[in-house]
């Protein structure tokens, strides 16, 4: 691959992964995703995180090409996780005497991934790192999204190393930096990304971006999408608005069904919510779709329905592996309607009830179960839920 510069004497090392299918095993990644390190030849030369593990070999090989015999002197650790450290050990196969720096936290997952560090250096909150012309500048930020994440920020060209932090799905296919591709197409990888791997820790992201404010940033190279030079506003914006839950007018609505009643319970009620005004209607198939997408415009839009046949007196059981996965990542500020169908017992309403306890969001409208064929009178109860969705969304102030 061709050399690639952020600044002078900084390089971008990256690969590009198009045969995984499930990021971390769990989520959908249908356009691949990329692996991101960076590198900085001054008078001590410094590594910025390593790659996936599949790329060693291409990995090393790339930093040899630039450096040739030199020592790399420094490995700067923002993030542990093994998609980005799976070079480590063999990076310091090749180069013994490369002094590791994190933060107090850091170390620990080193030698509970890989070996006990012995050449290391012990980073803190403006920590600063002379490497020539070049400074490093550490903050930390934990939790977005393990606990010893930190970030570099390089002080001469103003660049915010970030780790997993702007990251983004999808593959790099040619374009590397933000001016150099189409973000049409990254406007929802981006934001799946945010809302499958960073959502759960809102607060933690919050807190982060006011940290970073008072640093003067020109570009942002994180460890996954695109670098970011030209249109930070574009990332800082949208992480923003993510990381602080403010929703649009909007609803999402999920059913769980086995022969169609339930089904047809969820189009009634999204027709009603049309007719009422509201533009912004994703109906969802719990069966079909992946809750990697769902989740993603559950964190975009304000109101969310949720339907379940009773499968063996409990939850549709993809509608139960939906509804854990919004406890886990515990998104706030929503309004919540609930439905569902029963044949012989009950047991999908039941359990729905229990999640509207645990999430605590505004219940709009009493929970409407019918058993068997839709009748007429729990008709009408649905659309006066629905009429309850939009009378809440249409509280909103108007989207612009």
């Amino acid at each position: 691959m061709q050399q690639v510069n952020l600044a002078d004497d900084i390089y971008y090392l990256g690969f590009n992964d198009r045969r995984t299918n499930l990021f971390e095993n769990i989520w959908p990644i249908p356009h691949g995703i990329s692996y991101s390190s960076y590198l900085i030849v001054d008078e001590k030369i410094a590594v910025i995180d390593t790659v996936e593990r599949s790329f060693i070999d291409d990995y090393l090989d790339r930093i040899e090409d630039i450096i040739g015999d030199r020592k790399v002197d420094y490995l700067i650790i923002n993030h542990m996780e093994p998609d980005h450290s799976g070079a480590l050990k063999a990076f310091i196969q090749k180069y013994p005497d490369v002094i590791l720096v994190g933060n107090k936290k850091t170390f620990g997952f080193v030698e509970a991934y890989y070996m006990t560090p012995k050449n290391v250096l012990l980073v803190h909150d403006n920590h600063k790192l002379e490497l020539g012309k070049h400074t490093l500048q550490f903050q930390m930020i934990p939790m977005v999204h393990w606990p010893e994440t930190m970030v570099t920020f390089e002080e001469t060209n103003k660049i915010l190393f970030s780790g997993d932090a702007f990251g983004s799905y999808g593959t790099l296919d040619g374009g590397i930096f933000d001016d150099e591709i189409n973000l049409d197409f990254y406007e929802v990888e981006v934001m799946r990304y945010f809302t499958n791997i960073v959502g759960k820790y809102c607060p933690h992201t919050q807190r982060a971006i006011k940290k970073l404010a008072p640093l003067d940033i020109k570009m942002i190279a994180a460890t996954h999408g695109p670098v970011w030079r030209s249109n930070l506003n574009w990332i800082l914006t949208r992480y923003n608005k993510w990381s602080s839950y403010d929703l649009d007018r909007g609803v999402v609505i999920v059913y769980g069904s086995m022969y169609g009643n339930t089904q047809k319970m969820a189009e009634i009620i999204a027709r009603r919510i049309a007719e009422r005004g509201i533009k912004n209607i994703r109906v969802y198939d719990a069966s079909k779709t992946h809750t990697s997408y769902i989740i993603n415009d559950i964190f975009k839009y304000k109101g969310f329905i949720v339907g379940s046949a009773a499968y063996n007196n409990s939850l549709f059981p993809n509608v139960e592996i939906l509804l854990s996965t919004i406890e886990h990542m515990a998104p706030k500020n929503h309004l919540l309607g609930i439905f569902g169908n029963y044949s012989w017992n009950g047991g999908g309403v039941k359990n729905l009830k229990t999640f509207a306890e645990k999430i605590k969001w505004e219940v709009v409208h009493e929970p409407v179960e019918e058993k068997g064929a839709l009748k007429p009178n729990n008709k009408e109860e649905l659309l006066k839920l629905a009429d309850a969705m939009a009378d809440k969304l249409l509280e909103m102030p108007k989207p612009e």
